[in-house]
């Protein structure tokens, strides 16, 4: 299979392959910088990706010689040799419906754009099918010859997702090996996985044909159970599909293929526990549109979710609690979140100082939920919170805890006994407010403010 890379004769398609490369790049070493728990494989894809990145660099420097000799070549050859559209000497002639002769690059960019005309003669195309005009290659090869051209190789064509003609066709290849037997989709679905965590103009593929996404399911969309389907085969199929979803412009149409939700939610309940933390790891980049939020929310994957949070699988933890926090930033979301026992799992999982941090920030994000509050006052939330403030040398946790302190005290004024026993004692409010951030001073300042008034009021009566 041919390498991807790009055009090198267009440097607009260059630009924009070093611009997606670069938010790649971002994406991963903020991962690296940022988390503790960064694995290796984050790392060596942090490399293969500055690697791509430094060949496109070097290829950027000969593109301009490259060009300058295309168009020597096109200025001494016949008329009948070059493409009406890009005025240069063909590599791949084709024949349109109309019978015009088109280089194949050029003339399946046109119709890529939604085209239906023959560029030349304006007349509409009863059909897209390209024929090698073989008459015309043979012809150009033996001017070539004769000029002292070497024509192979001399430019390699590759279209605007940075992808040439025989990328496709092996990516069409595997798709179809996903409908054979046991071995071929196992060797499928692991090379798609590669290619799409690897090469982002992979991911881009599976937006071009409404049949790709259902293709790559299907081996494991056909069992009954998930649990039968052979674990590398789930893994990489899931994989894959976390992958594609990476990509900004697929994020809809993934989320909205039928059968994809219903899928990760069968993977979070019986897959491998690789193939459920990163059927997590899936809900998480999905849920960053807000229509898929909804979507998803609706679909009832919390609530598998929330089973996997309970179980407290070290490998999934971190992409279970990313996935919970981005749906319930919609507001609907936090009501089944809550029903389905969300705030009684984290608070069990944070007495035991299991990801604080991630947990707390989902605590606080259902905080703006009432129910979630009063949930929260039932469960004993309050003395757990006081000792984070106490203990914890994180200001963002300290910010999370007096946030969603002030909420409960504002539902259930009957908490705040048990922070004037911890004032008394500690004096945990009052030191946060001192010396807390801007943000958990001023929350900080507003529970102080409550227990005075509470007070006076007692004082008063």
């Amino acid at each position: 299979m041919a390498k991807p890379g790009v055009l090198e004769s267009d440097p607009g398609v260059m630009v924009k392959k070093a611009k997606e490369l670069k938010r790649e790049l971002q994406r991963l070493v903020k991962s690296i910088v940022h988390d503790e728990d960064c694995s290796t494989e984050t790392i060596d894809q942090a490399k293969e990706t500055l690697c791509v990145l430094k060949e496109l660099k070097l290829r950027n420097r000969s593109s301009l010689s490259l060009k300058l000799h295309n168009k020597s070549v096109a200025s001494s050859c016949p008329d009948e040799f070059k493409c009406p559209l890009s005025k240069e000497l063909m590599r791949d002639p084709v024949i349109v419906a109309s019978g015009q002769t088109y280089d194949r690059p050029f003339i399946q960019k046109w119709l890529n754009a939604g085209n239906r005309t023959c560029p030349r003669t304006h007349q509409v195309l009863s059909h897209t099918v390209l024929t090698p005009n073989h008459l015309i290659r043979e012809m150009i090869e033996q001017w070539s010859k004769n000029q002292g051209i070497e024509l192979s190789n001399t430019v390699q064509y590759i279209d605007e997702e940075g992808l040439n003609e025989a990328d496709r066709e092996h990516f069409l290849c595997l798709l179809k090996k996903m409908s054979s037997t046991l071995s071929d989709q196992k060797t499928a679905a692991k090379e798609l996985r590669l290619l799409t965590k690897k090469y982002p103009c992979f991911r881009v593929l599976f937006c071009d044909s409404a049949d790709a996404i259902p293709q790559l399911l299907k081996p494991i969309c056909g069992s009954d159970s998930f649990g039968s389907v052979h674990p590398d085969l789930q893994e990489d199929v899931i994989t894959t599909l976390l992958n594609i979803s990476i990509h900004d412009n697929n994020k809809k149409l993934v989320a909205e293929t039928p059968m994809v939700i219903p899928l990760l939610m069968r993977a979070l309940r019986s897959g491998t526990i690789e193939t459920r933390s990163n059927a997590a790891a899936a809900l998480f980049t999905l849920s960053a549109l807000d229509s898929n939020k909804e979507l998803i929310g609706k679909s009832g994957v919390l609530k598998p979710l929330i089973d996997l949070l309970e179980e407290g699988h070290p490998l999934a933890m971190k992409d279970v609690a990313s996935a919970i926090f981005n749906i319930c930033v919609m507001h609907e979301n936090k009501a089944r979140a809550e029903k389905d026992g969300a705030v009684r799992v984290i608070l069990a999982k944070i007495n035991k100082q299991i990801h604080v941090a991630e947990l707390l920030a989902i605590l606080a994000l259902l905080s703006s939920h009432q129910r979630a509050v009063h949930d929260m006052g039932d469960l004993g939330a309050v003395p757990s919170l006081l000792r984070i403030i106490r203990e914890s040398s994180c200001e963002r946790n300290k910010e999370n805890c007096v946030a969603i302190l002030q909420t409960i005290c504002l539902y259930d004024r009957s908490k705040l006994k048990e922070i004037r026993e911890e004032e008394n004692s500690h004096k945990t409010i009052s030191e946060l407010a001192k010396h807390g951030t801007s943000r958990a001073k001023r929350k900080a300042s507003g529970i102080l403010e409550r227990l005075n008034r509470a007070v006076n009021i007692t004082h008063t009566a």
